[in-house]
C-alpha cells in the first residue's frame, strides 16, 4: 500500500510543479505588452529527504529572463527616451504558448497517473474487505 501512496505523492508533486509553471506562463502572456517586463521562468528541482531523492519534484526559484528587451517606437509614451523608443518586454508569445501546452500535457499525464493509483488503491481496499 505504501507504493501506491508514494505514487500519489509523486504525481501530486508533478501536478503542483506544472501548475506553478503554468501560472508563470500566464503571467508572462498577460504582461506581453508591459514596458520593461522580463519573462519569468522556473526550473524544477528534485525533492530530497534525508539526503536521498524521493522522486518528487517542485518548482524552483523564479528567475527573470535577462535577454534583451524589445525596443518599441512610441514617442507619445511617457517612458519614451529622446529617440522616441521605449523598452518593451522580452516575452515571445509562440514560446509561451508552447510552454503552456507542454505544462498542460505534463499536468494531464500526472493527473492520469494519480487517478490510476487512486483506482488501484480503491480496488485493493475492496479486495481486502472481502
Amino acid at each position: 500500500m505504501s507504493d501506491l501512496m508514494k505514487t500519489l505523492a509523486l504525481s501530486a508533486s508533478g501536478m503542483q510543479a506544472q501548475s506553478t509553471r503554468l501560472r508563470h506562463v500566464s503571467e508572462n502572456i498577460a504582461n506581453t505588452d508591459t514596458p520593461g517586463y522580463h519573462r519569468k521562468t522556473a526550473s524544477f528541482e528534485a525533492v530530497l529527504q534525508g539526503g536521498n531523492r524521493t522522486g518528487e519534484v517542485r518548482a524552483g526559484d523564479v528567475k527573470l529572463d535577462r535577454s534583451e528587451l524589445n525596443r518599441v517606437y512610441d514617442p507619445s509614451h511617457p517612458l519614451a527616451d529622446e529617440t522616441g523608443h521605449i523598452q518593451g518586454s522580452n516575452v515571445d508569445l509562440v514560446v509561451e504558448i508552447a510552454d503552456a501546452r507542454e505544462a498542460q500535457r505534463s499536468y494531464e499525464a500526472n493527473l492520469k497517473m494519480f487517478d490510476q493509483a487512486r483506482q488501484m488503491s480503491s480496488a485493493l481496499l475492496e479486495l481486502l474487505r472481502k
